[in-house]
Formats: C-alpha cells, structure tokens, sequence
C-alpha cells in the first residue's frame, strides 16, 4: 500500500501544471543572492524576435549569461509561454505562489491580468512594459516614447528614397492589436516621412494579432507589388511576415524594404552575405526596463509607479547596421536626434492630436485607446 501510495503521489505531482502555458522546471536552489524573476510572456514567447526577445536580453544580461549560454535558467531566472489570453491570471496566480523577487509581464494585453492579480499578491513585486495605468502598490510600470523613435525610422526611410531616387514614394504600417502604444509607433513614423517628403502615400493594415506572420506576410506582398517602397511593422510576431516578403523580393531583385522594430532585426533579414532587406529598426529597449527593476530590487529601491523611457534616456532609437543604409541618411537622422532630444522638434503621439496638427492623414486604422 505504501509503495502505491507514492507511485500515485508522483503522477500526482506530475500532472500538476497548466495546459496552455509552459515553463521550465526549477533547479536546485542556489547560493547566489542576487534577485530571482520570472518573465510571462504571450504566445509568441521570447523566440519573437522583438519585444519579448528584448525583455529576456535584460534579464540575461543581468544575470551575465548570453543567449546561448543560459547558466541560472531555473534557478535565479525562467520563462513562461501562456497560449492563451485566458491563462494569463492562473498562470500569473501560480508563479505569484511560487514568490519569485520579481515577476515580469510584456505588454498592455496582460493590465487587466495584472490589476486582478496583484492586489492578491500584496507582498509580490511585479513589473509590466507599455502600461500606465496599473495603479497598484507592488507594480513598476514602464512607458516608451515610441513616437520618437518611429519618427527616425520614419525619416530613415524617406531619405533613403530619395538617395535611391524614388519617384511618388509610397509607405506602409503594419499593427498588431490597436490601441493607444501601437498609435505611438504609427503616428511617429509617419510624422517623420513626412517632415522629408510632405506629400508621402500612408497605407495601413492592423492584423488584431501579435502572432501571425502569414497576415502580414500576405498583406506586405500586395503592397510591395502596388509600387510601395518601405513597411513598418510594429505587430510582435506578426511583423516577421513583412521581414520574410521583404527578404523574397529583394532576392528576386526588387527595390522594396521592411523596417524592424523593438529589437534590431538587421539579421533577420540578411539574404546574401551582409545584405539585409530590414533597412533599419526602430529599438525599443524593453531591455533597459528588466535590467532597471532587477537593480532597484538589488539596490532595496524599487518603487511602484510609472518609469518613462525617451530618446534621451537611450529608451528608444534606430539601427545603423544595415550597411546599405546610406552614411548621408545617418547623418541627417543623427540631426534629427539631436532636435527631438533638444526639444526643438516635437513628435506627437496621440492620432488624436497629431490629426489635429495636421501631421498624419485621416482614416488611419490608429486608436487611442
């Protein structure tokens, strides 16, 4: 009897996890004294190539470990993949249990999740990315100023049609889900197309999902083959769709580019040698927001509340690794830097507003909220 009772006590143990979600099991405990965290991602999970893949770079960073090299995974640090939107508060309830120092989430899809959760969990510390409006004591909440860095990706590609001698160039956005942090991405980058060519064609398609590529994939081809020149995607997974057109076309030999964004995306797009088909990204340093609330805890001053991330702070930016970038275009992108950081230009980042100013056309597919 006893030995059935422990045979049934380990399938038990075993069946104990969340379908939908995946993590990897703990290791033994360690000595290292350093903070443990947890990072809860969407579907895409930190393979995305983009805002997740920015938010582990942190954490691995901190840890001094590398992508290849995860030496304390499952001990001081782990990963969880939840399938689903309607795992996200079990699986948030159950690490919130386990009482890691830190428990990170990526994106505005997880704030209701997290509103419900940490009041629960008072004790628990928790941090979320492109969320202001969590207002709860045990949560740091970190803000971009996407617009600003989209407005030099925005730049990046109008000089760049002009140094390639575009005639009527026309440009494209691709979204994720819409609402009030993508606008930032869409209104910024045509506000700095603009400030280079004011007549610029706008098109934009939002695809209400961060995890499918063949949406983008699909809708990049159609406007690639109606003559427009570059793509912005700022829709997760989804984006690498736009990646994967670009890269096809210019094999076959055709003038058309994607922009990466969050993570640089330069290599993502290499076809030949160092010939890339993403002419440049717009970096959003989720990186910079792990690495900050791991040293807050480290330094006993973390504190609940918003964090702003700007161009000053070196929150946002652009790539220059593309070598097909022209050294003229970095040159003035570098001036227009240095007027966004001066305050001398003003990027806006509401449509509402930049509607208003005349900076973007109407009927945009942006919301607010």
């Amino acid at each position: 009897m006893k030995k059935n009772s422990f045979i049934a006590a380990i399938i038990l143990l075993s069946a104990s996890v969340f379908v939908g979600c995946s993590k990897n099991p703990k290791k033994a405990a360690s000595t290292d004294n350093r903070p443990t965290v947890r990072l809860i991602t969407d579907a895409t999970g930190i393979d995305d190539k983009s805002f997740n893949a920015a938010a582990w770079r942190g954490i691995l960073s901190y840890y001094g470990d590398t992508w290849e090299n995860q030496s304390a995974r499952g001990t001081k640090y782990d990963a969880i993949t939840c399938q689903t939107q309607d795992m996200y508060i079990p699986v948030l309830k159950q690490v919130s249990d386990e009482a890691p120092d830190l428990i990170v989430v990526t994106g505005f899809t997880f704030a209701d999740a997290l509103g419900e959760v940490a009041p629960l969990y008072p004790k628990q510390k928790y941090m979320i990315v492109d969320v202001d409006w969590v207002n709860q004591p045990n949560v740091m909440q970190f803000v971009f100023t996407e617009e600003q860095g989209s407005f030099l990706v925005g730049a990046a590609a109008a000089l760049q049609s002009q140094e390639e001698k575009i005639k009527h160039p026309k440009f494209g956005f691709i979204g994720g889900v819409p609402g009030a942090t993508i606008t930032k991405f869409e209104v910024g980058y045509i506000q700095g197309l603009k400030a280079i060519i004011p007549d610029a064609g706008i098109v934009d398609f939002y695809a209400n999902d961060w995890g499918k590529p063949e949406l983008a994939k699909t809708q990049a081809k159609n406007w690639y083959d109606s003559g427009v020149y570059a793509i912005y995607s700022a829709a997760g997974g989804t984006g690498n769709g736009t990646i994967a057109q670009a890269k096809e076309y210019r094999m076959g030999g055709k003038n058309v580019w994607a922009i990466g964004v969050d993570s640089d995306q330069y290599a993502d797009g290499i076809y030949e040698g160092q010939k890339s088909a993403v002419l440049t990204s717009m970096i959003k340093r989720v990186e910079s927001a792990t690495l900050y609330a791991l040293k807050s805890l480290e330094n006993n001053t973390f504190k609940a509340g918003v964090v702003s991330l700007a161009l000053k702070d070196d929150g946002v930016g652009y790539s220059k690794a593309n070598p097909d970038l022209s050294p003229a275009v970095v040159e003035k992108l570098e001036q227009y830097k240095a007027d966004i950081i001066s305050g001398k230009i003003q990027v806006i980042g509401t449509y509402k507003d930049a509607l208003a100013a005349g900076k973007v056309p109407a009927g945009l597919g942006a919301k607010d909220n």
